[in-house]
């Protein structure tokens, strides 16, 4: 067992793991019940790998600790680090405990490839999380991952509606009986009921397509509230850029970064446009179904 201290005292933790004593402490407080997303897993590592590098290039740490900070991203990218997030990604805390998870575990993994014992140099608070708070990191993440899956189902919409496009052309010239209320009721082709089905279905596709637009603005550099206490004026702007070509995403830095700290509708925006598209899929499972 490895001794770890911090402000609560003294704690033992397994001799290989690359977490410390606030996730240990974490997961006794909130028993694991859930694994961290692998999108979320990658969306914290640039997150982290951005800061490293803005911080580097402010001059607020030393480019031989980004560089092994950046390294460890890169390998908790690679799913090389996995194992050792065990905190419960919906714990309670805002995040904190998540938060803290990954920089410990970068943290010791940078440690370990500056030639040192896991426990000592790199600090999770002053290096790996340097110039950043909980507030701005987890929504940043979240909204990283949220926009690549989202961007997977957009294209699986997209080819179900083409599917469905397609049995409107075949089956143009099939007769069939409209209902209404459940009773026969005119005629139609089967093909202009496809032709409805893809027609909702397209809806679907261009809402969770435009609400992209709307994930891409994030508060990193905002810090515990917004208003960037503890991080250099210019950390914002510069580590949006990182972000961008670490990430490869269009992301933007909002202009009110407490007003984008304090909320956080767009994600229910989106919970409400995937409750839509899934109302739309069952009620066309039903149709088929009778």
């Amino acid at each position: 067992m490895r001794k770890e201290h911090d402000s609560l005292g003294e704690l033992f933790v397994p001799e290989d793991a690359y977490y410390g004593s606030f996730t240990a402490r974490a997961i006794k407080n909130f028993p694991p019940l859930h694994k961290i997303h692998p999108e979320l897993v990658s969306a914290f590592s640039d997150v982290k790998w951005a800061c490293a590098s803005a911080n580097e290039e402010l001059g607020t740490i030393d480019p031989e600790l980004s560089t092994v900070i950046k390294a460890a991203c890169d390998e908790l990218k690679d799913e090389k680090l996995s194992k050792w997030l065990i905190v419960d990604p919906l714990s309670g805390g805002a995040g904190t405990s998540v938060n803290m998870n990954f920089n410990e575990v970068i943290a010791k993994r940078a440690t370990e490839l500056l030639g040192e014992k896991l426990g000592g140099n790199v600090h999770p608070l002053d290096h790996v999380n340097k110039s950043q708070s909980t507030n701005d990191v987890y929504p940043t993440a979240i909204k990283i991952g949220a926009i690549r899956l989202l961007r997977v189902l957009v294209d699986d919409v997209a080819a179900l509606q083409e599917s469905l496009q397609s049995k409107e052309r075949e089956f143009s010239g099939i007769l069939k009986v409209g209902r209404t209320e459940m009773q026969d009721a005119v005629p139609m082709t089967l093909g202009q009921e496809f032709g409805a089905w893809a027609e909702a279905v397209s809806r679907d596709r261009w809402r969770l397509y435009k609400v992209e637009e709307r994930l891409r603005f994030i508060n990193l550099g905002g810090t515990a509230i917004g208003n960037g206490i503890d991080a250099p004026q210019s950390f914002s702007f510069i580590v949006t850029r990182k972000l961008v070509e670490r990430s490869q995403i269009g992301l933007v830095r909002s202009e009110n970064l407490i007003e984008a700290t304090q909320n956080t509708d767009v994600f229910a925006e989106v919970h409400g446009l995937l409750k839509t598209l899934a109302s739309n899929i069952i009620k066309i499972s039903n149709d088929l179904r009778l």
